[in-house]
């Protein structure tokens, strides 16, 4: 993934929400988000994706884009998924500090201080669903594809679709980007040879929309990409220096 260029001022902090029909929860999380990041001393832009939805969503971004500062939105022309509106967004990201996030409200915006805090010794924080809110069929078949994903891949990683992360911009300059991404996007970063720890967070459950991930749309593209990644760690190219003449 290239760096950006375009810096015009100063940002600190870029946060990066993927929006797909989300008409009923985006005018509870826009206020709530500048809620928490107002305090944070930090300067900051907020940049909505819209990954080609069809309800009301993009009307109300342009709505906040009139009343709140370094408020972005990019709008894509159809929908392509989140692994695609995630990087749609990063690549156009200004500040030194990235947090992502969904906008199905499920994400709490109060934890991005805690992630922050992680910052200053670790290169990502990702968050941990500890205690999931959702539908009992939607949470055991999360953590069977959470036991599989680990088994396959090597990793020790409790939830690694869990959207709410905190991150140097650095780290995902060399990453390969795919479609389905965003479930390893953790371990991506740690192949780089960055510092990833996973922290507990906050969820609820959606009370707006419909989830847009179920068990038939998602299992079978998750265990190519799987495949896909466990092919790259084991062809990961290593090597020490032992002395330059």
């Amino acid at each position: 993934m290239k760096q950006p260029t375009d810096q015009t001022e100063p940002i600190e902090l870029s946060v990066v929400i993927p929006v797909f029909n989300e008409e009923g929860n985006l005018p509870i999380l826009i206020p709530r988000l500048v809620k928490v990041l107002n305090p944070l001393g930090l300067s900051y832009e907020m940049i909505f994706v819209d990954d080609g939805s069809s309800d009301g969503s993009l009307k109300i971004l342009k709505e906040a884009a009139s009343q709140y500062p370094r408020f972005r939105i990019i709008r894509l022309k159809e929908n392509r998924g989140l692994s695609t509106a995630l990087i749609a967004g990063m690549r156009e990201v200004r500040g030194e500090k990235i947090v992502t996030l969904d906008s199905d409200l499920q994400n709490d915006p109060e934890d991005i201080p805690k992630l922050l805090g992680y910052l200053d010794r670790y290169d990502m924080v990702t968050g941990w669903r500890q205690k999931r809110d959702d539908p009992c069929l939607k949470r055991i078949s999360s953590k069977i594809a959470n036991v599989v994903r680990n088994w396959l891949s090597g990793e020790q990683i409790h939830d690694s679709a869990c959207t709410l992360r905190a991150f140097k911009k650095e780290c995902i300059y060399e990453i390969p980007v795919f479609n389905g991404m965003h479930r390893f996007l953790s371990t991506l970063v740690k192949m780089q040879g960055y510092r990833v720890i996973e922290i507990p967070v906050l969820h609820h459950p959606r009370k707006f929309g419909k989830s847009k991930y179920n068990i038939r749309n998602r299992a079978f593209r998750a265990l190519v990409d799987l495949l896909g990644v466990r092919w790259m760690k084991s062809r990961q190219i290593k090597y020490e220096v032992e002395e330059r003449i």
